[in-house]
């Protein structure tokens, strides 16, 4: 594919990062800075300028790209960018990010001329509700019309005898789930009947959802059913996440340094309990009981802030920690300072960006350890390599399918299954061998 990208921060810099060796690149940016990091490691083209300038893109030979990505921090430059880009290469197909919720409704309403938006807000939301739904895992997704689930684990001394020491084959693992890898310091291995799951093991299960909050109980038994999340941040990723969670019928109590705010998030929210306070009061957490929430969220806008309310919440008691992090380089230090998830609003959303460059079959990607591993939600085509293999046949490259979706329906495949044309493959795989992957597919 020929794919424009404009944008060259973090957003940019991730999506660059997953397709340069498979698509031809090209990076607009105004600020040379950025652009002269992603000439340096990768093999792409760069352009100093403005990509929502209509002279900009036409002398960078736009006409005719398959895909232009408009990811920069301000969304009507985005909007901008990927309208002119359509006026000038109709068959172009444009891609853009936004932070602004309204925005995202009025393309739905299809008041905006743009083929797709992603919404970091959203995609935001929608990580965060997914690990609280299995708060033992480190990352989690759902595919196929959430039937299927991934989860990523990190087997502890804590964790359960029946998984933790015998052989896979002869463990005592939970139904229609299926360890799709073992990461093993820098060791990846696709594991066989033989292997034995160990502590500071970090594993994939691939499997039903039921499955996955099984193998989380099994990882960190002192987890449960959460009922209660307290959320530090009413601002738009705070209130997006409290939404989500009410759906779900979970009890939301959120804390908001604003009374302005707390207000009307009250009034937006009712099923909540929104409480005027900076969170990072001691007397408050004591008085409240935050403790006895299952999941704390921090969702504030300065990292500093949300690492400092996190590590205070700990020391009080709070047992199950996220928190969204701003700054690539924030991650590590978050988690080594015991937050127990961490959610990057710029990585979740270069992920669901990506997706749109892999094969037009590809429905889904999620990127596991800095883009090491993909799993991928692909469908099968007639004369596939595999199609037609029982999964015991099926020679390992890098790759294992944990779960088929066929007319709908999610199936956890056994040895004997055949894999046919037409079937949606839920696979993990390295990222170097993503391209392979579709291929034999």
């Amino acid at each position: 594919m020929r794919i424009f990208v404009i944008g060259a921060g973090q957003v940019g810099t991730t999506i660059v990062e997953a397709l340069h060796e498979a698509h031809d690149l090209t990076v607009i940016d105004l600020d040379p800075a950025r652009l002269e990091p992603l000439a340096y490691r990768f093999d792409i083209s760069t352009i100093e300028g403005n990509g929502a300038s209509r002279t900009v893109l036409t002398d960078a030979a736009l006409t005719g790209a398959d895909l232009l990505i408009a990811c920069t921090s301000r969304d009507e430059a985005n909007l901008v960018a990927a309208m002119i880009a359509k006026g000038i290469s109709p068959q172009t197909t444009t891609l853009v990010r936004t932070t602004n919720p309204e925005y995202l409704e009025v393309w739905r309403e299809g008041q905006l001329d743009v083929d797709f938006i992603v919404s970091s807000e959203e995609e935001t939301a929608q990580a965060i509700a997914r690990s609280v739904a299995v708060p033992a895992a480190r990352q989690t997704d759902v595919f196929a019309e959430g039937q299927v689930q991934m989860v990523e684990l990190d087997v502890s001394d804590a964790s359960s005898a029946a998984v933790v020491g015998p052989p896979l084959r002869e463990a005592r693992l939970p139904e229609d789930g299926r360890v799709a890898s073992i990461i093993r310091g820098e060791e990846m291995i696709l594991p066989g009947g033989d292997d034995v799951l160990r502590p500071g093991d970090r594993i994939v299960v691939i499997g039903s959802p039921a499955a996955a909050q099984a193998w989380g109980r099994l990882i960190a038994p002192d987890t449960g059913t959460v009922t209660d999340v307290v959320i530090w941040g009413a601002g738009r990723a705070g209130t997006a996440v409290a939404r989500l969670l009410l759906e779900q019928e979970i009890g939301v109590r959120l804390i908001e340094a604003s009374r302005e705010r707390a207000r009307t998030v009250a009034e937006q929210l009712p099923g909540a309990r929104v409480y005027h306070a900076t969170g990072i009061d001691p007397d408050f957490l004591e008085r409240e009981r935050i403790r006895d929430a299952q999941v704390g969220v921090f969702a504030m806008r300065d990292d500093m802030k949300n690492h400092y309310a996190a590590t205070l919440a700990k020391v009080h008691g709070l047992g199950f920690t996220i928190a969204i992090v701003h700054e690539p380089a924030a991650a590590e230090v978050f988690e080594r300072a015991g937050v127990d998830v961490t959610v990057n609003p710029r990585q979740v959303t270069a992920e669901e960006m990506v997706r749109f460059a892999h094969d037009p079959r590809t429905q889904q990607v999620t990127m596991l350890e800095g883009d090491r591993f993909e799993v991928l939600d692909i469908t099968t085509r007639p004369g596939g390599e595999f199609v037609g293999m029982t999964f015991r046949e099926m020679p390992i490259r890098g790759a294992l399918i944990g779960a088929i979706v066929r007319d709908g329906k999610a199936i956890f495949p056994r040895s004997d299954e055949v894999l046919r044309a037409g079937d949606r493959a839920i696979i993990f795989t390295e990222s170097s061998r993503v391209g392979e992957v579709e291929r034999s597919l």
